[in-house]
């Protein structure tokens, strides 16, 4: 499906393109963000399932929020980045997770994706009626923390995680 950089839902049909999406990521030794794309997929069915489970609240974990997923899709129809995008915040989300966790696979970088995929995730959170997001990062993520405040994240305060990782907040109000 090339065209417009968008959004797509998980499904089936994705299959191969998700497969590479995951391989890239995976063999770059690089750590995953969003935490999801870390999941395996072998039996992507069952990943589908999953991540379909996760955006209606069926089947959480404890303490955990519903979430939606979704994967860029770039102009050649390729998945270039993910995005989990959470219904609420729990205390550890209010401090260092934030509503949208998003990443793009290492070949995909530098191309205005990541900016695309916040933009069009925040529309997703304002359908979820959500009206003021809280997305973070890590201090020192300068690609990020320009994308935040490109989509007018506007910053809050740090958080200092436990291992001494220090998380910068922002809110955008939608």
């Amino acid at each position: 499906m090339a065209g417009q950089v968008h959004l797509a839902t998980p499904s089936m049909e994705w299959r191969e393109e998700y497969m590479a999406f995951y391989q890239e990521w995976k063999q770059s030794g690089e750590r995953i963000v969003p935490w999801i794309v870390d999941k395996d997929p072998t039996d992507f069915a069952a990943y589908v399932r999953f991540l379909q489970d996760e955006s209606l609240g069926a089947n959480l974990r404890p303490g955990w929020v519903a979430t939606s997923t979704y994967w860029l899709v770039n102009e050649q129809g390729k998945i270039a980045g993910a995005v989990n995008i959470r219904h609420g915040l729990t205390d550890k989300l209010l401090e260092t997770g934030g509503h949208i966790g998003y990443g793009v696979v290492p070949s995909q970088r530098r191309k205005g994706y990541a900016t695309q995929i916040l933009a069009q995730s925040l529309q997703k959170a304002r359908e979820l009626g959500i009206t003021r997001v809280l997305v973070t990062c890590d201090r020192g993520n300068a690609g990020s923390e320009k994308t935040i405040v490109k989509n007018s994240g506007v910053f809050e305060s740090e958080f200092i995680e436990a291992d001494g990782n220090v998380v910068r907040r922002f809110w955008i109000e939608l």
